[in-house]
């Protein structure tokens, strides 16, 4: 993309899985050149899910647009003189391999500042150097239990086996983090002309993003009350069924709320004084939601989304995975698209959902399939068909 925000900005995306490629392709979205370094094995989310050509599954094919794929094996030699040769020319070197793998390989943070001194090198790892478990293996399960996470669904429903929540969210989570490292790491780099190791733990990422409404009453120091937001862990805040479905319905302010009970016929509760003020349904919270739920079966979920629109006060119907695609949102937004796969045929892309005023996220790149233009990164940087075919010979890109 040539008139991204970060067009002119090269990343060098050793990662695999979902954390790093989320966070990589959010970045190849804003303009920059992701140059994607796979082993010869390919990344794992390659193989999993149905497909219809090897090594092009679907979450591979959601997290991976906007960016070059390279195959090298980095046990041989001639891969590693190659990769110092991409290192010289990059802004960005992004890995999740554990840190001794790296060091034996000859690309830890200091072999890597050594070929580019202003390199920003973003390192995702599991738990944070220094602390208990530095070093060891990390997936999105593990983190989701350690960082406390299990236990919501359980606090909030009163059953006493922790769950894991249905998403990828750790992963996910930290890849927001891990691209907003990026961004903060190039512009600390355009400001003072210094590169730095940037590392990002998913565990400490998660219990911070975890903590933001559920430290609680341990925001203060002896304690003021339990952990976790009441209103989010109510045992009754959830959607709520309509006599057709069900409708989430979120009144918030005072006012909100008088015209709520209006509507459900129950005007009387807007004075009373358990519900009168946000301090107030804050401490009566499970009440408020029961009463809700009596009030939500009144109607029928159109009728609720039309007279709730008319009064400003907030709700919408309950989606599916398969109709969240169909809303008109959605679709007016342009947010789902179905494109035209060179090798995969018609597939559906959930495109970049944040807008700017001065250019256009779009998809210059279809996902690629694996290596697909280490040919193509060789020759930019000077390199012969005949230098590539001895490279090649010689195990570089893990076929002799």
């Amino acid at each position: 993309m040539t008139n991204g925000m970060l067009s002119g900005y090269t990343i060098l995306d050793l990662t695999s899985v979902v954390l790093g490629p989320f966070a990589t392709q959010l970045l190849g979205d804003m303009g920059a050149d992701v140059i994607k370094v796979e082993t010869p094995g390919g990344d794992i989310m390659r193989h999993a899910g149905p497909m219809r050509s090897e090594g092009m599954g679907p979450i591979y094919m959601t997290i991976n647009r906007n960016k070059r794929a390279m195959t090298l094996d980095l046990g041989n030699p001639e891969a590693k003189k190659i990769l110092q040769q991409l290192i010289a020319k990059s802004d960005v070197f992004f890995h999740n391999i554990r840190a001794g793998g790296m060091k034996r390989l000859g690309f830890d943070y200091e072999s890597v500042k050594a070929i580019k001194k202003d390199i920003v090198y973003v390192h995702a790892v599991g738990f944070g150097t220094g602390g208990h478990y530095e070093g060891r293996q990390a997936y999105d399960d593990l983190v989701q239990a350690a960082s406390g996470l299990t236990t919501m669904l359980p606090r909030q429903d009163g059953s006493k086996t922790p769950r894991y929540i249905p998403g990828l969210v750790a992963d996910k989570t930290t890849g927001l983090f891990a691209a907003n490292a990026v961004l903060a790491g190039l512009l600390h780099k355009e400001r003072t002309g210094r590169g730095q190791f940037i590392e990002v733990p998913m565990m400490e990422c998660m219990v911070a993003y975890n903590m933001v409404e559920n430290l609680f009453g341990y925001t203060f120091v002896p304690p003021e009350g339990t952990t976790a937001y009441s209103r989010s862990v109510s045992p009754n805040r959830k959607p709520y069924a309509t006599k057709d479905g069900h409708i989430a319905m979120m009144p918030y302010s005072d006012e909100n709320w008088r015209r709520y009970f209006a509507l459900g016929g129950m005007p009387e509760l807007a004075d009373d004084p358990r519900f009168k003020t946000y301090a107030a349904r804050t401490k009566n919270i499970d009440e408020i939601y029961k009463l809700t739920e009596v009030i939500a079966a009144q109607r029928t979920t159109d009728e609720w989304m039309e007279v709730l629109r008319e009064a400003n006060v907030p709700c919408m119907r309950v989606h599916t995975l398969e109709s969240v695609l169909e809303d008109p949102q959605i679709k007016e937004a342009g947010l789902a698209e179905v494109r035209e796969h060179p090798s995969e045929g018609s597939y559906m892309a959930i495109h970049h959902p944040v807008k700017y005023s001065d250019f256009k996220t779009q998809v210059d790149r279809e996902p690629p399939r694996q290596g697909a233009d280490t040919q193509e990164v060789l020759m930019e940087m000077g390199w012969s068909e005949a230098d590539i075919g001895a490279a090649k010979a010689k195990g570089a890109f893990g076929q002799a």
